[in-house]
């Protein structure tokens, strides 16, 4: 018998009295921003803590940021449904007829801040939305709030907004900008640094967040408007469904506890976070000095919150054109 034969079968016998070791799971996910940005830095990396310190290390979490596993935020529901990764970041807007319900947390409506919109969607979630996510298991649904408007001039009345070039929060907003007097111009946020750099812009609505670094609008807006009608992009966490019934019992358990509630809070918490980072960075930095900060008057909010009940009304007919015929009820739901 040859030397290799005899360790072969050292080997196995070896095998068969010796316990298997069994090796930790990991759970890829596709985030398409940067490293830095704080859902990764905050969002996720308490997801990967929590999950591998109640898993014993059995079961851990690897983020590939920056699009790795796919360029870009389109695609992001269609590659956790079909398992290019595990658990995927993405915003609903993006594919609006999958979610067009979830959609209504958009327009301004009740809700201020990021918790306060995502306890709002988590009230209606099991009669209104729920069966918008049957192709995955959803871990979280949660917002940011869209509270201020960053322009290169005073955009604080009806009259100033008049004719002026706007982005609106999502395309299902249009008829709100035009409501309110303002041109629509469909731009996703990556490109409004230069949209409003070059002119090809005059307004668009913002987080606090996008004022200061990583996106830096203070570099290119002369006005800061606040008072403004709040709006809300909404997000998913979503994890394929097979890779999650592939699980055991035990770390099935532990993606069970975490999702829901506590993810989607975690993930507003996340946004409302930063933007208080940028609002504490806005009271003390240099470049808020050639930043005018305007608060629209309680007459005109007033006025403004009329011509979003009448852009409302357009977007309800939208709905009910496409056979959707709830969606005043569920708008209503959201924000009683």
């Amino acid at each position: 018998m040859k030397m290799s034969s005899i360790l072969v079968g050292a080997a196995i016998a070896i095998a068969g009295v010796l316990p298997v070791k069994s090796y930790a799971e990991e759970l890829s996910v596709a985030n398409f921003v940067p490293p830095q940005h704080h859902t990764n830095a905050v969002m996720f990396k308490w997801f990967a803590d929590t999950v591998a310190e109640r898993s014993g290390g059995s079961l851990t979490v690897k983020v590939f940021p920056a699009g790795q596993l796919g360029a870009g935020p389109v695609q992001q529901y269609k590659r956790a449904v079909e398992g290019v990764a595990d658990i995927t970041f993405g915003l609903q807007a993006y594919t609006p007829t999958i979610f067009p319900k979830s959609m209504l947390i958009i327009p301004p409506g009740k809700a201020t801040n990021a918790k306060e919109a995502t306890e709002r969607l988590l009230a209606v979630y099991d009669d209104h939305l729920a069966d918008e996510y049957q192709d995955v298991k959803l871990l979280g649904i949660f917002t940011t709030a869209g509270n201020v408007w960053a322009a290169t001039s005073d955009v604080s009345t009806l009259d100033k907004i008049k004719g002026k070039k706007m982005v609106p929060y999502a395309a299902m907003t249009t008829p709100i900008v035009e409501a309110l007097g303002g041109v629509p111009v469909q731009m996703p946020v990556t490109e409004m640094y230069t949209g409003l750099s070059t002119g090809t812009i005059d307004a668009t609505t913002a987080t606090y967040n996008n004022i200061t670094a990583p996106w830096n609008f203070w570099d290119v807006s002369s006005h800061l408007v606040s008072n403004v009608p709040v709006q809300h992009a909404v997000f998913f966490v979503a994890m394929n469904k097979e890779r999650y019934m592939g699980l055991s019992d035990e770390h099935r358990a532990i993606i069970d506890d975490l999702a829901g509630e506590t993810f989607s809070l975690r993930g507003a918490a996340s946004f409302d976070g930063a933007d208080e980072k940028s609002l504490e960075m806005m009271q003390t930095a240099d470049q808020m000095n050639k930043v005018t900060q305007v608060e629209v008057s309680a007459e005109e909010r007033a006025k403004m919150d009329a011509a979003v009940a009448e852009g409302l009304e357009v977007i309800f007919a939208d709905y009910e054109s496409r056979g959707i015929t709830d969606a005043r009820e569920v708008y209503n739901a959201i924000n009683q």
